[in-house]
């Protein structure tokens, strides 16, 4: 966890010159910036699979009406398809779940008040009036309009502004393609894929506000990212 520790600080000694106060919260920003471009191939990657997956939707809508009376049938012809094609119904998940190690070293950094040995000194950090260890609810002691609460509503309203366009962007997904029913579960998340986006607001309440950043600059970028694939 030092690690990871030394290299914000690192970066934000870097950006102090440029942002001052709030370099290291800059820096989260930074490091999330660079995680993403990490994975950014395996992006690439899953954006072909998505259209491998589209290409071969006519043949689906074939072997659903040729073994509509057999389910597991269909589901082994399905599958079978997949394996052929080499493209797996899952593989868009990859991406998000390599994410998910950096976002939780920023949650644990700035959740603890040791790091190592010594004090963790992250936690003296701010953007603007709001501490990066802070949470929402703290906020909220400073009243609707307080410095603090002004930096989590342009927060909320970045994350909002994204997952309607990544809600509207899933559904049209939805609705352009028909629900692969051979491949198990695939029904079920076809329909709560389009929702999943509003979560993030969930989360950018209920984390420290390190965290929240974290969360805020990968969606926007995924929102980008997506755009640029299709």
């Amino acid at each position: 966890m030092s690690v990871f520790a030394h290299l914000v600080e690192r970066l934000a000694d870097l950006l102090q010159p440029f942002f001052h106060a709030s370099a290291t919260a800059a820096a989260i920003v930074l490091f999330t910036a660079l995680v993403r471009l990490a994975t950014h191939p395996l992006a690439r990657a899953a954006a072909r699979g998505q259209r491998a997956r589209t290409a071969l939707q006519p043949r689906i809508t074939e072997l659903r009406a040729q073994h509509a009376r057999d389910p597991e049938r269909l589901q082994r012809a399905v599958l079978e398809l997949h394996r052929q094609a080499k493209v797996s119904p899952f593989s868009g998940l990859l991406p998000g779940l390599l994410q998910l190690p950096a976002f939780f070293v920023l949650y644990h950094l700035f959740s603890n008040a040791t790091i190592g040995d010594g004090p963790n000194t992250l936690l003296d950090h701010h953007l603007l009036a709001a501490p990066l260890a802070g949470h929402w609810t703290d906020a909220l002691g400073s009243g609707i309009f307080g410095g603090a609460d002004l930096v989590y509503l342009a927060l909320f309203a970045v994350v909002a502004a994204v997952a309607a366009v990544n809600f509207r962007r899933a559904r049209r997904a939805a609705a352009g393609n028909p629900v692969q029913a051979g491949v198990p579960g695939q029904a079920v998340v076809g329909k709560v894929a389009p929702f999943l986006s509003f979560l993030t607001l969930v989360t950018v309440a209920v984390v420290p506000l390190a965290a929240a950043l974290y969360v805020v600059t990968s969606t926007t970028w995924s929102a980008v990212e997506r755009a640029m694939l299709s």
